[in-house]
């Protein structure tokens, strides 16, 4: 196992640097100067000049990316064109906010999703198979935004039990942090599980056919026992690769859902830095969410071994 971990340690390095190279190259094509755009009508040409002296945006560029990559291995992410903040301070605190949502929007799709892909193999063919896949095709076919106003009207305008936005630290006020993050979790969890629904399904449905299966039911296992032991055991490889990359996506901020519920994540924040040419903190945001992806690719390295210890030698 901590062969494993080192190797996937290792391999992670050059991604991680290849992965900064191309933000750095890409957003050196957005039209537009962000010095120019941040002084605004009144451009002191001395003052711009003295900005760029201080960010260093008239050095050639891989003198800029180089200097930007090592103040990184240290630690200094680089200062806010906008708000003169600290990268690192500006991503702390936006980062627990995105964690949290995820969190609860993954533990809101892994029960719906494969609690009903499970249903759906073992009853395929009948009213509860349809019946999950019509569920599955709506929350992907159903818009975030659409579904979130939807939601707010209902459980918000008219019933008036929870917050319309907002957002409460949990530190501040457990209870209405929950009630502030619950109707965002659910819509950005509903559209999840009904990925994890159909992908759910069909590793079942495979298994189900195995020799081994049969064989178990053969020995006269309950059913129960041969479905979750031996069938969703198996089945949970590809889902664990499935759930890690769409936990990856949604650290990398669910824009459309943090505007409509006004929460303060990762996403709004990443908007607001491209349109500004806020470099710094979208090169930030991106190796944080690049590092939270490899975190979580060995996660699940680590977890399929733990499922199936046959493949600890492969």
């Amino acid at each position: 196992m901590l062969e494993l971990v080192v190797k996937r340690l290792v391999l992670s390095i050059p991604t991680l640097f290849l992965v900064t190279l191309m933000v750095f190259a890409l957003q050196k094509l957005l039209p537009g100067d962000p010095i120019t755009a941040m002084a605004g009508e009144e451009r002191d040409p001395e003052v711009i000049q003295m900005l760029r002296d201080k960010y260093h945006l008239d050095d050639p560029i891989p003198s800029q990316y180089f200097h930007w990559l090592g103040n990184a291995l240290r630690g200094d992410l680089g200062v806010s064109l906008r708000t003169q903040e600290p990268v690192m301070k500006l991503i702390a605190s936006k980062l627990p906010v995105t964690m949290e949502l995820s969190l609860l929007s993954m533990i809101i799709a892994l029960a719906i999703g494969i609690s009903m892909g499970v249903l759906a193999a073992v009853r395929k063919g009948t009213w509860v198979d349809y019946s999950a896949n019509i569920v599955a095709l709506s929350g992907i076919s159903i818009p975030n935004f659409w579904l979130g106003v939807l939601l707010i009207l209902v459980f918000s305008v008219k019933l008036q039990w929870l917050p319309a936005s907002g957002y409460v630290p949990f530190s501040e006020d457990p209870l209405q942090n929950l009630k502030t993050l619950l109707l965002p979790s659910l819509v950005l969890g509903t559209g999840l599980s009904a990925v994890l629904m159909r992908h759910t399904r069909a590793a079942m449905i495979a298994i189900m056919k195995a020799d081994y299966i049969r064989t178990a039911r053969a020995k006269g296992l309950l059913s129960k026992k041969v479905i979750l032991k031996h069938a969703l055991r198996n089945a949970l490889i590809p889902i664990v690769t499935l759930t890690t990359l769409l936990f990856g996506e949604l650290l990398g901020g669910a824009v459309l859902t943090e505007q409509v519920f006004t929460i303060p994540g990762f996403g709004k924040m990443i908007v607001d830095s491209v349109f500004n040419r806020d470099y710094a903190v979208v090169q930030g945001v991106v190796m944080v969410v690049a590092i939270g992806f490899l975190f979580l690719n060995l996660l699940a390295d680590v977890l399929y071994v733990l499922i199936n210890p046959r493949m600890r030698n492969a």
